[in-house]
Order: C-alpha cells, then sequence, then structure tokens
C-alpha cells in the first residue's frame, strides 16, 4: 500500500500519536470537501512534486468532480497516474483534456508518450504528428516523433524531426537533456541511433558532437562505420583528420 498521507502521519507523530490510513484518508477528504478547485489543483501539483501520486489523484479527481470540463486538470491527472504506473488511465485522461481542449497540443502528445512507451509507435507517430502540426516550433515534439520514426526503423523521417528539433534547439538531443520521451532502444538498436545523430551532427556542421557519437555508435558495435566514407551526410567531416582516428579510411 502507497503511503497516502505522509504529511498528516508526520505532524501526527509531533503530536504523539498515529492516525490509521482510513483515519488519514478521512481527514484529507475532510479537507478537500473545504477546499476551491484552485485549492486543489494547488495541493494536487505538490502533492505530485513530493512524489505523493495517491494524494494528488485524488486532489486533481477532486477538482475536476467540480470542473468537469477543464482540460487543464485532466492532464495532470494524466501526468500522475503515468508516474503512479497507470498508463491506461493516463491515456484515459488525456483523451479527456483533448476532447475539451482540442487543441491541447501537450495532452495530444503525452497519449503519443503513453503509446510510445507502449511500444505501438505507428499510434505513437500519428500522435506526435498532431502536436507537431498544433506547435510546430516545439522542440520536444519533433524528438518525440524522430523517436517513434525510429521506434519503426523509419530512419529518414526520424532524421528529418531530429534535424528540426535542433534548428529549434541545438541541446534538444543531449543525453541530460528533458525535451523528448525516453528512449527504450534495445542494445543492437543504440549502435545504429548513435550513428543516425553523428550524420545529423554532421549535416549541421558540428564535427565534434558527429565525432562523439561516432565513437559511441563504434563502442556499441555498429557494423556498417565505413560508410562515413560514402554517404553524403558526413561530406564536411572528411576532412578533419580526427576521423580517421575513430573510423579506420578504408584500404586503397
Amino acid at each position: 500500500m502507497r503511503r497516502r498521507a505522509l504529511g498528516i502521519a508526520m505532524v501526527a507523530l509531533i503530536l504523539g500519536f498515529v492516525p490509521t490510513a482510513a483515519q488519514a484518508q478521512t481527514a484529507a477528504t475532510v479537507s478537500m470537501d473545504s477546499m476551491t478547485v484552485a485549492q486543489l489543483e494547488a495541493a494536487g501539483d505538490a502533492a505530485r512534486a513530493q512524489k505523493d501520486f495517491y494524494m494528488a489523484e485524488k486532489y486533481f479527481q477532486k477538482a475536476i468532480s467540480r470542473d468537469r470540463k477543464n482540460a487543464d486538470l485532466y492532464n495532470k491527472l494524466g501526468l500522475t497516474q503515468m508516474k503512479d504506473n497507470d498508463p491506461r488511465s493516463a491515456r484515459a485522461s488525456f483523451q479527456k483534456a483533448v476532447k475539451y481542449n482540442p487543441q491541447f497540443a501537450d495532452a495530444m502528445n503525452n497519449i503519443g508518450a503513453v503509446d510510445y512507451l507502449r511500444k505501438d509507435y505507428g499510434s505513437a507517430a500519428k500522435q506526435f504528428k498532431k502536436a507537431v502540426a498544433m506547435e510546430e516550433t516545439r522542440a520536444t515534439f519533433h524528438v518525440n516523433l524522430g523517436a517513434a520514426w525510429f521506434g519503426q526503423n523509419k530512419i529518414e523521417q526520424a532524421l528529418n524531426e531530429y534535424g528540426r528539433a535542433l534548428e529549434l534547439d541545438p541541446f534538444a538531443l543531449d543525453a541530460n537533456s528533458k525535451a523528448g520521451v525516453t528512449f527504450q532502444i534495445s542494445p543492437e538498436e543504440r549502435a545504429k541511433y548513435s550513428f543516425m545523430l553523428a550524420k545529423i551532427y554532421a549535416k549541421r556542421g558540428n564535427a565534434d558532437r558527429c565525432l562523439e557519437c561516432l565513437r559511441k555508435a563504434k563502442e556499441e558495435g555498429y557494423s556498417q562505420m565505413a560508410n562515413v566514407y560514402r554517404d553524403e551526410e558526413f561530406a564536411s567531416v572528411r576532412q578533419d583528420p580526427r576521423l580517421s582516428e575513430v573510423v579506420p579510411p578504408p584500404a586503397k
């Protein structure tokens, strides 16, 4: 059972008694009944920030019961349900957010993220494309769509989306970037992914990042490293003497 009312339990310890889980839940319910929608939303945000997803869901659900067409509340509920490992409920919440606000690009993107994490890359791509159509200048949406294309082995489409993401945000593909869904690719795909990123950076004239990705691809066992001397995307890097240190030139 999750810790459902951590804040109440901590105060109770100071006072010298600990309520049961049922008592704590009852106290929280009474408190929620006296709160406005705005207060419930703020309390849900605070609980989610503290990783108390059970109470966050309760606050958002109570707020929704007072304001049943609030797309923002449904989206926040969905995000909380995702954190609480309940993707089915999360997707339903995101769908309601889009129902009440058809132009809610974040919620549309989040539907795609659920599908992506389920490895339903075709459906994820459809949702991400809709999000991109709504807000084309969001790097995150392009990163996500690129991931969905990559999951389907549609490398050219993935290259285009990652390239656009980098135009919008030069750090969109950094390992510590918060842009986009988490990549869940298999070890055998990782080398291909690193090589693809090398292509993107080469095409953009970023030799340092290109070589860094080539090194990763080589370490991860990519079997077609010699393509750097064939693929046109690498033309600008072939004059860099460091390339031969990473990928020896083919024998003449």
